[in-house]
């Protein structure tokens, strides 16, 4: 699932291709949505909500969500598609731009007073306005006995954070994933961590947390599975858990992140 950094440049360039103009072509491939045609109507703005993206007209929402394996592409108008068109669900297009939303996990269109019904329940946005570390502290430690790294996925303590920077900042602070939340004595520490790192990456496509940009240097233990700490040398190890098993791989270097 993309990060929240993903998602915050994902908007950005929506923004940039739709605002200020007005549609001249849309076409919703979700059933519940397939007789709405919203021609015409002017794009104002484009933002990201965590891992949301809103498009907003002047009295209208439409809402979508990456998912797994979603993806917005801005083509020319007269510019081939670069992923089939079975698989696009949202088509935004005006006088020189169309944005295509492919394989989109979730697509929604609602009123935009009634905005908080699909993003209302989530905590302060790591990369947006609302951001307060105490307020995202506060939810975390609600729960004390949740694993912290479960608790840093849960969209309603803070927003945009994922698998990649759960790990990522658990290994930077030296925290087992496992560890609950309660006896995390670094969390604030954790949670302005991970802030820093989507600031550091969210105005481009390729993220690193170590600071190197050469391929299969960008990421201390992510996807890294039994390959060497780059600290201690000690094989990096990884656990599938949920429904969504590749969503919820975990990696840590118990060497580095022993559990307390």
């Amino acid at each position: 699932m993309p990060e929240g950094d993903t998602v915050w440049l994902t908007a950005r360039r929506l923004d940039q291709a739709l605002s200020g103009r007005e549609l001249t072509k849309t076409d919703f491939r979700v059933p519940q949505l397939a007789e709405v045609d919203l021609t015409g109507q002017p794009v104002e703005q484009t933002v990201s909500r965590g891992k949301h993206l809103l498009t907003r007209l002047p009295e209208l929402t439409v809402h979508t969500h990456l998912k797994m394996e979603g993806s917005w592409h801005i083509y020319r108008l007269s510019s081939p598609w670069r992923s089939p068109a079975f698989q696009a669900r949202v088509v935004l297009a005006n006088d020189t731009w169309q944005a295509v939303g492919f394989r989109l996990g979730a697509v929604d269109v609602v009123e935009r007073s009634a905005e908080h019904t699909l993003v209302g329940h989530l905590g302060p946005d790591l990369l947006g306005p609302d951001w307060s570390l105490d307020r995202a502290v506060q939810r975390l430690t609600a729960d004390p006995e949740r694993p912290v790294g479960e608790a840093l996925l849960d969209q309603r303590n803070l927003a945009g954070i994922g698998n990649l920077y759960k790990a990522e900042v658990c290994f930077l602070l030296g925290v087992s994933p496992f560890t609950p939340v309660g006896r995390v004595d670094v969390l604030p520490q954790l949670v302005d961590k991970a802030r820093r790192l989507l600031l550091l990456n969210k105005d481009r496509a390729d993220q690193t947390t170590t600071g190197n940009l050469r391929q299969g240097q960008r990421l201390w233990v992510y996807a890294r599975r039994g390959q060497p700490c780059r600290r201690c040398g000690t094989a990096i190890r990884a656990l599938e858990s949920g429904v969504e098993r590749m969503e919820r791989v975990t990696y840590w270097c118990p060497t580095c992140q022993p559990e307390t």
